[in-house]
């Protein structure tokens, strides 16, 4: 769920789905084999229309912040995907992606019996369609668009509308979203995912707050969030690991990695410069 896009006046998109997209991409085209986060429908979701952004991401590549932004959303991709690669296994069968944005997962699904559910604000929605559209992508027949108005509509009577079985395991990825919810909005959706059966989770990333930063990224952490404030996406919530773990009393098997845990599992003896910076920002995993 991304109750940010609830902000968004009718029929605009979210510029930060973009931006994330724009860096998935960059990493396909840009950073050294072998990838963190192989996907090759990252540069052809975003065709001719995206070209020139593409470029101009080129020509910061290897600037510190554009490095550690890139390894922050290839990981968390990653990790997604490989936590939902073990639940598949286990036997879920559906897979809710909230605050789906630009993500191309359905495209490139290799469970045939996984159904997946990608949930946003409608005017994201329709311009991700209308850009796979132009850009020669079909949707796929286990693909289920759910768009949600999150000021005017229940996310699990949407969902269910939709045809999610609220009585089987699922696995919702929350990613890129935490950060600009409201904490009711946090709680709902948490409470609907803690109240689904045992096998199901939760996949999500969130900041730390500002007195939990060392003094030297706080620089660093001010410039962004006046940056997404600045686009009408600001930060809202942050948690402490400890707090979180509060949050988290419904689940087991919680996995909280810190960023040195993520570059040690996912950026350890590159070639090149890409991995996580600063400590702000942890990926975690929770289960029913």
């Amino acid at each position: 769920m991304e109750p940010r896009r609830a902000s968004l006046e009718t029929a605009k998109p979210s510029r930060t789905a973009l931006g994330v997209a724009i860096r998935r991409a960059s990493h396909q085209l840009y950073d050294s084999a072998p990838l963190v986060f192989d996907d090759p429908i990252a540069v052809p979701i975003l065709g001719e229309a995206f070209r020139p952004a593409l470029e101009e991401a080129a020509a910061s590549i290897h600037d510190r912040f554009s490095l550690g932004m890139r390894a922050w959303v290839v990981a968390r991709n990653r990790y997604a995907e490989d936590k939902l690669a073990e639940a598949v296994g286990r036997g879920v069968q559906q897979y809710v992606q909230l605050g789906a944005g630009l993500d191309t997962f359905a495209h490139r699904n290799p469970y045939p019996s996984l159904t997946v559910f990608e949930v946003d604000h409608p005017a994201t929605q329709q311009w991700k369609r209308e850009l796979l559209c132009a850009n020669g992508l079909p949707a796929p027949s286990n693909l289920r668009y759910v768009p949600v108005d999150f000021e005017r509509q229940s996310l699990a009577h949407q969902l269910e509308s939709y045809g999610l079985d609220l009585a089987a395991p699922t696995v919702f990825a929350w990613l890129g979203v935490v950060l600009y919810l409201t904490r009711p909005a946090f709680r709902a959706a948490l409470d609907l995912i803690a109240a689904l059966p045992a096998g199901s989770g939760v996949i999500l990333d969130y900041g730390l707050p500002r007195h939990a930063l060392p003094d030297h990224e706080l620089e660093a952490r001010d410039l962004l969030a006046a940056r997404v404030e600045s686009i009408g996406e600001p930060f809202q919530l942050f948690f402490t690991p400890a707090e979180i773990a509060a949050e988290l009393t419904a689940f087991r098997g919680i996995e909280d990695l810190s960023p040195t845990e993520i570059n040690a599992r996912y950026f350890a003896h590159r070639t090149d410069r890409l991995s996580l910076v600063g400590r702000g920002g942890h990926i975690l995993s929770a289960w029913r």
